[in-house]
């Protein structure tokens, strides 16, 4: 396991967070026409810095949270390549470098207006464990966030289970997002249901069809999932984000986002949970209400979230 503090100013104030997870190499193919089979169509192909974990530590660097951001990867020169690049926006790195297997890899097809699907090679992305940590790291932290993709897979999930026994002893919050429904789903709805109630996430990000599916559509939805995190946030794309509160009277409420045409949706909702973290935690700690803090957040997600699907990701740069 090597530490990297050099890309971390230690006069930035502001709270403090610990991101656990993915730091992948994304293959984005982006077709200029629809695929034609058995030949070639013309379109751009691009090798880009991906994981959701590293996307959303990357977001919090560039907002001026101080972040770190926990994960392993191949000891190759795309591992190499990825961690740099996560460094050089202030993130610190505390990286397991795996010997005899490969970074992680994830193909992304990019459709009509931005959508995307995925085709994952996680390699070495899953091969963190309990014993890579350290509890030292979680001392003084406001926040650990995880996606959903760090508490499956082995020795992964347990690592991330691991990081929230030491989050929660240090006093820390922790937000979980959904991630993807595939993974989440495969071992069955009771299966993921335990595992989101074992962390008992403090704040928890999901898109809407992640969250009926993880509860269950129709009029108890709202109920169901503050039954699993106190604060559940929808976000919703292009509609904006519906934030649930729980209390007596719970709260409920859309906050809207300006149209925005998106080259590539990959990466929105991680960069969503950047600026929804970041304005929260500074909010809670200013003592603003329950109500602004959460509105704030939603409007800072949603903007986060826009800016990433302004323009293409920058290529990777290897050497």
């Amino acid at each position: 396991m090597t530490t990297d503090r050099s890309g971390r100013p230690g006069a930035r104030r502001g709270p403090t967070v610990i991101v656990l997870g993915d730091l992948t190499l994304d293959v984005v193919l982006a077709p200029g026409r629809p695929l034609e089979r058995g030949t070639d169509v013309p379109g751009r192909v691009r090798i880009c810095q991906g994981g959701s974990a590293a996307n959303t530590a990357r977001w919090l660097g560039r907002l001026g949270v101080r972040t770190s951001l926990i994960c392993s990867v191949g000891r190759d020169p795309a591992g190499r390549a990825l961690v740099d690049a996560v460094r050089s926006d202030r993130v610190m790195t505390r990286v397991r470098r795996v010997p005899g297997r490969p970074t992680g890899r994830i193909g992304v097809f990019v459709g009509p207006g931005g959508e995307r699907s995925f085709v994952a090679d996680r390699g070495a992305a899953d091969e963190l464990s309990p014993e890579d940590l350290r509890a030292r790291w979680f001392a003084r932290v406001d926040l650990l966030h995880l996606p959903a993709y760090s508490l499956l897979g082995e020795p992964l999930g347990l690592a991330g289970r691991a990081a929230v026994r030491h989050a929660r002893a240090a006093g820390a919050l922790v937000s979980l997002d959904l991630a993807s429904v595939g993974p989440l789903l495969a071992g069955g709805r009771e299966a993921a249901l335990g595992l989101v109630r074992e962390v008992r996430p403090d704040l928890l990000f999901a898109t809407a069809s992640e969250l009926h599916a993880l509860v269950g559509a129709g009029g108890r939805t709202a109920e169901r999932a503050l039954g699993l995190a106190p604060l559940v946030v929808v976000k919703r794309g292009a509609a904006g984000a519906t934030v649930l509160a729980a209390g007596s009277p719970g709260t409920r409420f859309d906050v809207a986002t300006r149209p925005v045409a998106a080259v590539d949706t990959t990466g929105a909702g991680d960069a969503f949970d950047a600026g929804f973290v970041a304005e929260w935690l500074v909010s809670r700690a200013a003592g603003r209400s329950t109500a602004v803090a959460h509105r704030r957040a939603a409007v800072a997600g949603n903007r986060v979230a826009a800016r990433q699907v302004r323009s293409p990701r920058p290529e990777l740069p290897f050497g």
